[in-house]
């Protein structure tokens, strides 16, 4: 009997550590290590560069085509919904390309991951194709 405690205790070390949480947002489901380039919005392909990376858990970051971003991933997969997306300040000559990029990435609800691509998408039927740069 005076094994007892030890063994309750080392029982309760083990199933706690069963039960650590995986990421359930999309990036618990994409490639951490990789760095996602923006192919088209809503078919149409991007001219400018723009990025989409998963650098840790519950969070993406990336390029847009002037500035720099960050976000919380705030719903689990397939849903796509971020805290507000914090960005760098640079003016640069094409912020056409850096508004269509920032409004539609806020637009988008839902996620899917299909190999090297990222799909975002909406209820209103609009799409964001990122692809893999490896």
């Amino acid at each position: 009997m005076r094994h007892t405690p030890i063994i309750l205790t080392a029982a309760a070390l083990i199933a706690l550590a069963g039960c650590q949480t995986k990421d359930e947002t999309v990036a618990g489901y994409a490639d951490a290590t990789e760095t996602y380039l923006l192919e088209s919005i809503d078919g149409v392909p991007f001219d400018g560069r723009a990025t989409l990376t998963f650098p840790e858990e519950g969070k993406i970051a990336g390029q847009a085509p002037c500035n720099s971003y960050r976000a919380d991933l705030k719903a689990p997969y397939p849903w796509f919904e971020t805290s507000a997306i914090a960005m760098t300040r640079k003016a640069c000559i094409d912020m056409n390309a850096e508004a269509a990029f920032t409004e539609a990435l806020n637009a988008m609800t839902q996620s899917e991951i299909s190999g090297p691509v990222v799909i975002l998408t909406n209820e209103e039927g609009r799409k964001m194709v990122f692809r893999a740069n490896s």
